[in-house]
C-alpha cells in the first residue's frame, strides 16, 4: 500500500479496502463525526465506504445538492448553522466524500467552523483524486467568480480509494484527465509521451499526478512562488466555466480547463516562450478529447469580465502562468488584453478548421 506525507496531510492509497482509515478512525478519538455528501456519492459511494468502515455506522450525514452551482457561502452557512444546532464541538471531524466541489466546500466548512475542525477527503472522481483533493485549498465562489473564497489547510489526510472510478461515466472521467494533462505540461515532459502513447494505467496515472502536485506544493504551500505554476489554463478556463455555469453550455471544470490550456498556449506561442512544435503537440493531446466551444461576442465579454477579477492578477494587470517549453512552466507572467483577444481569435480558426 503506497503512501505519500504532504507537510501534516497523509496521502494515502486504499486499492482494496479502507484499511488505513479504519486505523485512523481508530487512533483518533473524535467526539462526532460527518459525512459531507453529494447526492450522487450518498447513492453510489457511502454504501461502500459504510459498509467497509464499522466506525462510520453512526456518523452524521450532511448531503448537498451536486454540482458547481452549490459551492457558495450560503451552502456553508446552512451546514455551519446545522452544525451548531446539534452542538458539533472542536473534536469533531469532518469527512469529505465526494468530487472536487465536495472536497474544495468541505474543507473550507471546517477550516473555519471553530476556528478549524479535523477534516480528511475520500475523493471519489478522477478530477479530485489526481488534483483537487491534494494540497490544501478549499474554498467557494462569490457569484460566477471561481473559488474567490477560501482557505490553504491542509486535511489531516488524504483517502484514495480507486474503485470509485467505477461509477464515473466517460465524460467525467475526461473531465479529471484534463488536471492530469496538465501536471504533465507543467511538470513532465515524459508524462505528455506515455498520455498521448496511452501507455499508462489509470492508478500509475494518478499516483504520478500527486507526486507531481506534492512535490511543487511541498516547496510552496502558500502559493507565493512556483506552486501558481499549478494555474496553468485556469486563468481562462475559470473565466469560461464560469461564464457559462447554470447554461444550457454549462461545462465541467476540466472541460473548460482543457479549453484554457490551449488558449493560454496561443498566448504562450505569441510570447516566444513555447515553439509551434510544441503548440501542436498541446492541441494533438487535447483536441481530439474534449468538446471545444465557440463563444460568441457576449459570452467573450462576459469571459473577459472574469479574468480581470482573477485571483493571480496585480494593479489590475492580468498574470498568468504559461508553459515555457513542455514539461515547464513559469508564473506572475504578464498578459494584455490585446493578447488575449489574439489567443481567442487563433482558438477560433482552430476549432473551425
Amino acid at each position: 500500500m503506497a503512501t505519500t506525507t504532504l507537510n501534516k496531510s497523509n496521502i494515502f492509497f486504499e486499492p482494496d479496502s479502507f484499511s488505513n482509515l479504519n486505523s485512523y478512525l481508530k487512533k483518533n478519538k473524535f467526539s462526532k463525526i460527518f459525512i459531507l455528501v453529494d447526492n450522487n456519492t450518498f447513492a453510489d459511494c457511502y454504501p461502500i465506504l459504510a459498509e467497509s468502515c464499522p466506525l462510520l455506522h453512526t456518523a452524521e450525514i450532511i448531503e448537498v445538492e451536486s454540482g458547481e452551482q452549490n459551492k457558495t457561502l450560503n451552502t456553508c452557512s446552512e451546514i455551519w448553522e446545522g452544525l451548531s444546532e446539534i452542538n458539533a464541538d472542536k473534536n469533531s471531524l469532518l469527512i469529505n466524500l465526494g468530487g472536487g466541489v465536495i472536497t474544495d466546500l468541505g474543507g473550507f466548512i471546517a477550516s473555519i467552523y471553530k476556528r478549524g475542525i479535523s477534516f480528511i477527503h475520500i475523493p471519489t472522481t478522477l478530477l479530485a483524486m489526481a488534483d483537487a483533493s491534494i494540497g490544501g485549498k478549499c474554498g467557494v465562489d462569490l457569484g460566477n467568480i471561481k473559488n474567490q473564497l477560501g482557505t490553504i489547510t491542509q486535511a489531516d489526510a488524504v483517502f484514495i480509494y480507486t474503485p470509485f472510478l467505477g461509477t464515473l461515466d466517460t465524460r467525467h472521467l475526461k473531465n479529471g484527465m484534463a488536471e492530469v494533462v496538465k501536471m504533465a505540461l507543467i511538470a513532465d515532459k515524459k508524462l505528455i509521451t506515455d498520455l498521448h502513447n496511452g501507455k499508462k494505467q489509470l492508478e500509475e496515472i494518478i499516483t504520478k499526478s500527486v507526486a507531481l502536485k506534492t512535490a511543487i506544493v511541498k516547496k510552496d504551500p502558500f502559493d507565493k512562488g512556483i506552486r501558481k505554476t499549478l494555474n496553468f489554463g485556469h486563468t481562462i478556463g475559470h473565466a469560461i466555466e464560469g461564464s457559462l455555469l447554470a447554461t444550457k453550455n454549462e461545462l465541467l471544470h476540466g472541460e473548460a480547463i482543457a479549453i484554457g490550456m490551449i488558449i493560454e498556449s496561443f498566448i504562450a506561442l505569441d510570447k516566444k516562450l513555447i515553439s509551434k512544435s510544441d503548440l501542436t503537440i498541446i492541441i494533438n493531446l487535447i483536441k481530439p478529447n474534449y468538446e471545444l466551444l465557440k463563444f460568441n461576442k457576449s459570452q467573450y465579454k462576459s469571459i473577459l469580465e472574469l479574468i480581470q477579477h482573477d485571483k493571480k492578477n496585480k494593479n489590475t494587470i492580468i498574470r498568468m502562468s504559461l508553459l515555457k517549453g513542455l514539461g515547464s512552466c513559469i508564473f506572475d507572467q504578464e498578459v494584455s488584453l490585446v493578447q488575449i483577444e489574439k489567443a481567442f481569435v487563433n482558438y477560433t480558426t482552430l476549432i473551425e478548421s
